[in-house]
């Protein structure tokens, strides 16, 4: 059964360089990119689909310090003390106890730092070879974005992927492994026909995707082999009539917002 319902969240906001995001880029022109989250609807239940930052981390002078050392990158909560992922849910009126699954695009410190609600709760997604890397080497992944405070935690209930995979009904995650070892991005199948591609990280700006432009930060591939991923998740796409949905670009992710607030108005 395809998904009903999909809800983009905001869950803050990060401002980088531009070439983090497209190989060869200007080094001082700087974005200031969303960081994003995604609600779908399924028959079994509320999926999450990346979960923001782990706001101890960064509310922490200590541990901001250390997890976030270079001035090149800032990252930024939503206004508020509280977390903004529940803030995010309860303003479209979903509890965090309404969640009942999540998946991960891949483990850096934007996308997996909200797991900590989650943990001994409901079964998380992620490729195998995502979480083996995350796991070992230590402390090669940390300088890589991923805290392992976020993840490493013996009460997730981990679903691990090997491959493309469908993770609930109508939502297939698509191993597009290069920014990391074992990201996914994921196509949505919609009730009612229609759908998306959501590339995540695999493209974060809309010209990654329309002028098939490197992304910026990838590991053990070529900048070349990053646009390999880009042009498969076009021809999905394309061969089922679905936009391919960039995952951070600054301009597409609000249109977004608003396209699926309309689409899927109560």
């Amino acid at each position: 059964m395809p998904v009903r319902r999909i809800i983009a969240l905001t869950l803050g906001w990060e401002d980088l360089p531009k070439s983090a995001s497209v190989f060869g880029a200007s080094r001082t022109e700087r974005v200031r990119e969303p960081v994003p989250g995604l609600l779908l609807e399924t028959a079994d239940g509320w999926l999450l689909l990346d979960t923001g930052f782990n706001t101890a981390l960064l509310r922490d002078p200590a541990l901001r310090r250390r997890f976030y050392p270079s001035p090149n990158y800032q990252p930024e909560l939503p206004p508020g003390p509280g977390e903004p992922l529940e803030a995010a849910l309860d303003a479209v009126g979903v509890a965090l106890a309404d969640i009942t699954a999540v998946a991960l695009s891949h483990l850096h410190v934007d996308h997996a730092g909200g797991l900590k609600h989650f943990a001994g709760r409901v079964p998380v997604h992620v490729q195998r070879a995502e979480l083996d890397y995350g796991m070992s080497n230590h402390p090669e992944p940390e300088r890589y974005s991923m805290a392992r405070v976020d993840y490493d935690d013996p009460r997730i209930d981990w679903r691990l992927a090997e491959g493309d995979t469908e993770i609930a009904p109508g939502v297939t995650a698509l191993l597009t492994a290069g920014h990391t070892p074992g990201h996914q991005s994921f196509v949505v199948d919609l009730a009612g026909g229609g759908g998306y591609v959501f590339a995540c990280d695999a493209a974060d700006l809309t010209e990654n995707i329309t002028g098939e432009r490197a992304i910026g930060s990838f590991r053990g591939v070529t900048p070349e082999q990053t646009v390999t991923q880009i042009r498969r998740l076009k021809d999905i796409g394309a061969s089922r009539g679905y936009p391919v949905v960039p995952g951070h670009d600054p301009l597409a992710w609000p249109a977004l917002t608003t396209e699926l607030a309309d689409r899927f108005r109560p």
